[in-house]
């Protein structure tokens, strides 16, 4: 008897959670066969991607193996691209893997499916804007993560120099005042003051200058106006130039040109500003929004296919209020949980469930600084401010949850043990 095949196609945060349960489950029971496919060969949870890209993080100690954890989760991992939907064979093409010179490792490959899940996350989205794919690091993947550090480490090395130390001032421009571009601005004070405790530079922290520019009237405009103006005052505590109510119209080499015609100068520039779904979505036969974003019903499938799923970023899902399930973390978490019972009753041959997205609050971490941020009050409208230690632990628990999910209760207690005493006997960030 042939067992119905569930791919899922992206192995991040709610990818990988729904792989995981349905592995446990469907997978080791003999129910239903498993596939994760992806890209690359690790998972990283993406919101610590900030901490990778100052070196806070180092990826090759929390980065978890696609192909390890299949083993021991009842799913199988195929390595690969998605490139193209056969919706009436039921059937995907994944590209050709290449290595570093464009030789080809693995030819194109076919896959087939009885349920198919997508779950791609989703990519920055620089509205067109002149120079910044050629002149801004993104920080999407663990990936261009370490390609910001390394571009970093040797910035901070450069300005060393006797020549450059006592006069200039080291200039980081980031592009965009969300999630990101917050928590990396914070990072970078804190690893400037690494990196002088550590000898690897002798520039100060003060003469580190990180420029924050947002668009929008405030800072992280898509949260709860409260969290904004705090971490605001945060940030301007540690030196920060914020630069709210300010378009970016061009990125160059020397930096930033303004809608008004202003110049700000940086060494390293970075794009945080907004996100859209990967393009190649809208070349698949599905019906996308114009960000690339798959349409679908509150059950999470297709408009188009009963046997298409998609969640998280990479998914336009509606709400009862008319709005949109928004792109955070825990919107896919929350769906992953939903999608994994929404599968098992497809196999079952019953109604499936429709998604509500419950607001359980917003954390922002500002490095070993501080956190802010808000939670919700259980079924109530109301929320919780909170900062400070509280607010950090919270944050801290986020992860925990995550791992907890993917790992289980055990192997998450001992890698809490094992981060405790890295501490210990590792340097505080990545120096290399």
């Amino acid at each position: 008897m042939t067992l119905p095949r569930i791919v899922v196609v992206g192995g991040g945060a709610g990818g990988l959670e729904l792989v995981t349960r349905l592995g446990r489950k469907l997978g080791k029971r003999q129910r239903a066969e498993i596939v994760l496919v992806d890209r690359n060969p690790t998972h990283i949870w993406k919101p610590l991607l900030h901490e990778v890209a100052t070196g806070a993080l180092d990826s090759g100690l929390d980065e978890v193996s696609y192909q390890g954890h299949s083993k021991g989760n009842g799913y199988q991992f195929q390595r690969g691209t998605l490139s193209d939907i056969d919706r009436q064979a039921r059937r995907l093409t994944l590209a050709p893997i290449l290595d570093e010179d464009g030789s080809v490792v693995l030819p194109a490959r076919h896959l087939d499916y009885d349920y198919l899940v997508l779950a791609l996350g989703s990519v920055s989205n620089d509205f067109g804007t002149p120079g910044v794919t050629e002149h801004c690091h993104f920080l999407d993947c663990p990936q261009q993560a370490e390609a910001f550090r390394h571009d970093m480490l040797n910035t901070f090395l450069r300005y060393s120099a006797p020549e450059r130390r006592t006069h200039t001032k080291l200039t980081v421009g980031i592009i965009g005042a969300g999630a990101t571009g917050v928590e990396l601005a914070a990072e970078l004070y804190d690893a400037s003051k690494m990196l002088k405790s550590y000898g690897f530079t002798s520039i100060e922290s003060s003469q580190v200058q990180v420029h924050l520019v947002e668009a929008a009237p405030g800072v992280l405009p898509a949260l709860p106006s409260r969290i904004g103006k705090a971490v605001h005052q945060e940030l301007e505590k540690l030196g920060v130039h914020i630069h709210t109510d300010t378009r970016v119209t061009q990125v160059t080499e020397m930096g930033f040109i303004t809608a008004e015609g202003e110049k700000i100068e940086t060494d390293l520039s970075v794009w945080a500003a907004g996100i859209k779904a990967p393009p190649f979505l809208s070349e698949l036969g599905l019906s996308t929004e114009r960000n690339h974003q798959v349409k679908v019903h509150p059950t999470l499938q297709s408009l188009d296919d009963e046997r298409i799923f998609a969640f998280g970023d990479c998914a336009s899902c509606p709400q009862p209020d008319g709005k949109r399930v928004p792109p955070r973390a825990q919107a896919a978490h929350q769906q992953a949980g939903v999608l994994y019972r929404n599968l098992r009753a497809a196999l079952a041959g019953k109604p499936l469930k429709e998604f509500t997205f419950r607001d359980r609050g917003s954390l922002i971490s500002l490095a070993h600084f501080d956190a802010v941020g808000s939670l919700m009050r259980g079924a109530s409208a109301r929320s919780l401010f909170i900062e400070g230690r509280l607010a950090k632990m919270f944050y801290a628990s986020l992860y925990r949850m995550h791992q907890f999910a993917i790992h289980g209760a055990i192997k998450t207690g001992m890698t809490v043990v094992v981060d405790g005493l890295n501490r210990f006997l590792r340097p505080k960030m990545k120096l290399h």
